[in-house]
């Protein structure tokens, strides 16, 4: 007995030591909220830099216990390799294996559960989490699946961009977001609205409005949604998580950089994130998938480019953060060659330095995806394991930690706005 005391206490000082609460014992802040100030985040007062990745999948493998070690495992090769922000889902919404919003309101709470490990993981590991509230695709339920609980309770809705303007479906997403925010974490006993371990919400991953390519449809969710998220959680920061294409509030951007098919789409950078409800800005860089017809060369001056005007914008415009949500170099490029992505990600990290060693807005790049060893199941044209020894991983690491001093130096900006 005295034996298995023994064990039992040992257990307790180490979950204490590790700040996560698996024992009950609750979960104490590592290291605090990030903030904003200007065109900076910051933490504990210094700015706060970082690159990190994208892995959609956490809480879904999250949901069953045995699996649960792949999230581990990809958070701590993350921070091994200078990855310290990791964006995933908030949603799975309709019919679907491990759904997390079953039907309007109603919740898997073995998948929540797994959202809550995920956070705590996180939290444990020194992760910070970007998370969106739903999906503008079809993928996991999105906005179709909103619309069609429409649809089911009667309402007269033809498109799934309906999502946007009825009043029902409206208030479907702001039951979800008021459930997010206000759930307490099984394991760290912390409201989701007082982990810090969270540092940002997403209205919705890529929104878009082909409904209304004007813009003036999307533009006026954001405005009501916006404010709701920050009078529900006051203390998390909140973006879009647009793609960044450029609408009629900058016409020269529009006409010189955005893919033509995206003119359509109903966005509009500047305007959607210029609201003081939206706290940095959001952005997407895939050159290979906009424009396939266009040589390597060409793709990567676009992709320096594209990087260039969103944070000068940034600086000058919006006056806020940004963070470079997803990119990557598919392997399905034709003539795709390792050197290519490596190539990729030198240039989006480079970019991205370039302004932060000026105490400018480029904050981080995230990019598409990270899986863990063995899961074959999710690999994709752009997938990474962070555990294999590749130049990309190796360009990932270095980068990582170069832009991660810049933050612990501690200067705070004096750049001036034009």
């Amino acid at each position: 007995m005295k034996h298995l005391c023994f064990i039992v206490f040992l257990a307790i000082v180490i979950a204490q030591k590790q700040n996560c609460s698996y024992l009950g014992v609750e979960a104490a802040s590592s290291d605090g909220f990030v903030s904003r100030k200007g065109i900076q985040f910051i933490l504990n007062g210094k700015p706060f830099y970082a690159n990190g990745f994208n892995a959609y999948w956490l809480a879904y493998e999250a949901t069953d216990p045995a699996t649960r070690f792949k999230i581990t495992n990809v958070f701590q090769n993350a921070t091994s390799h200078g990855l310290t922000i990791a964006r995933t889902w908030g949603f799975r919404d309709g019919p679907l294996d491990r759904a997390l919003q079953t039907g309007p309101g109603s919740y898997n709470e073995q998948t929540f559960q797994g959202l809550d490990f995920v956070i705590a993981e996180a939290k444990r590991v020194g992760i910070k989490l970007i998370i969106p509230f739903v999906n503008n695709w079809d993928d996991y339920g999105g906005k179709k699946q909103y619309v069609d609980w429409g649809k089911s309770k009667g309402q007269k809705v033809s498109s799934v961009d309906d999502f946007y303007r009825n009043p029902l479906v409206k208030q479907f997403y702001k039951n979800h977001v008021k459930t997010m925010v206000n759930r307490v974490n099984t394991f760290t006993k912390v409201a989701y609205k007082d982990e810090p371990a969270i540092m940002a919400w997403q209205l919705m991953n890529e929104p878009q409005c082909g409904l209304d390519p004007s813009g003036k449809t999307l533009m006026a969710w954001i405005n009501e949604m916006a404010p709701y998220v920050k009078s529900v959680d006051s203390k998390h920061l909140l973006s879009t998580g647009l793609e960044g294409f450029y609408g009629d509030s900058s016409p020269q951007r529009k006409t010189s950089l955005n893919p033509v098919a995206a003119n359509v789409l109903g966005t509009d950078f500047t305007a959607n994130h210029n609201l003081d409800a939206i706290d940095f800005a959001s952005l997407h860089s895939y050159p290979d998938l906009w424009f396939p017809n266009l040589d390597e060369k060409s793709r990567l001056d676009f992709l320096i480019k594209w990087l260039e005007c969103h944070i000068e914008d940034a600086q000058n415009i919006l006056r806020k953060p940004l963070i470079l949500g997803e990119f990557g170099k598919p392997t399905t490029t034709p003539g795709y060659t390792q050197a290519q992505r490596d190539a990729v990600f030198i240039a989006t990290f480079d970019t991205i330095y370039k302004s932060a060693q000026k105490g400018g807005p480029g904050a981080g790049a995230l990019f598409w995806q990270v899986i863990s060893d063995g899961m074959t199941n999710l690999k994709d044209p752009l997938y990474i394991v962070l555990s294999e020894n590749s130049t990309t991983v190796n360009i990932i690491s270095e980068k990582s930690r170069k832009l991660g001093l810049i933050g612990r130096k501690g200067k705070l900006s004096k750049l001036k706005f034009k």
